[in-house]
Order: structure tokens, then sequence, then C-alpha cells
């Protein structure tokens, strides 16, 4: 019951703290260390930001994260169709140039 003196029966919850995230500068060292061991490693970065990397090695794909925690996630996939398709089509460039060069060496007499 309340008391009568009390006309307001609404009473105010006390409120959670607000998530507070870190700054992009903050995730960026966190990434940066994060990345160290694996650039140490072989991996190659395709593609950064300062909450996100992505590492490329051989036929593998690396995704780490940081979230707005400073939180560290990682991900390991295959290779995406497109990175294949351009990997063959590389390969198709270069195997052609090799041949033109090679076909317009022969026709100046030089091989």
């Amino acid at each position: 019951m309340l008391p009568e003196n009390d006309t307001n029966p609404v009473r105010p919850h006390p409120t959670e703290p607000e998530i507070d995230p870190i700054s992009p500068e903050d995730a960026a060292a966190i990434l940066e260390s994060a990345l160290a061991p694996y650039l140490d490693d072989g991996w190659h970065i395709l593609d950064q930001s300062a909450y996100y990397a992505r590492l490329t090695r051989d036929t593998r794909n690396l995704d780490i994260r940081i979230d707005l925690l400073g939180n560290v996630e990682t991900q390991e996939s295959d290779l995406t169709s497109l990175q294949d398709s351009g990997r063959l089509m590389a390969w198709v460039l270069l195997l052609a140039s090799l041949l033109v060069a090679l076909a317009l060496a022969t026709a100046l007499g030089i091989v």
C-alpha cells in the first residue's frame, strides 16, 4: 500500500548503465595486436578497417572482427568463388602473356 501523502503511484526504476563502445582508435590498436601473429605466420591482408580485417593465405580466408566492447572474434573459411575465379583468370592472363611474348620473340628471330 502507498502512504497517504504519496500521490505518484509510479516509481522510477533505476536504469542499468549504458554500454560504452570503444573508440575506433582503440579498436584499431586491438586489431593491430591481434593481426601481428597471423602476419608473422604468412597471412596477407586483403581488407582492413578499424574494427575488421580479412586475411588470406593459400586457399583460406581469415576474418578478424573487434566488437564494440573490444572483444576479438576470428572466423576462418574457404576462398570465395570470386577469389577462385580471379586466381584462375590471373593464371590464364599470365600464360597468354607468355605465349604472346614467345610468339613475338620467334617472329622477330630472337629465339
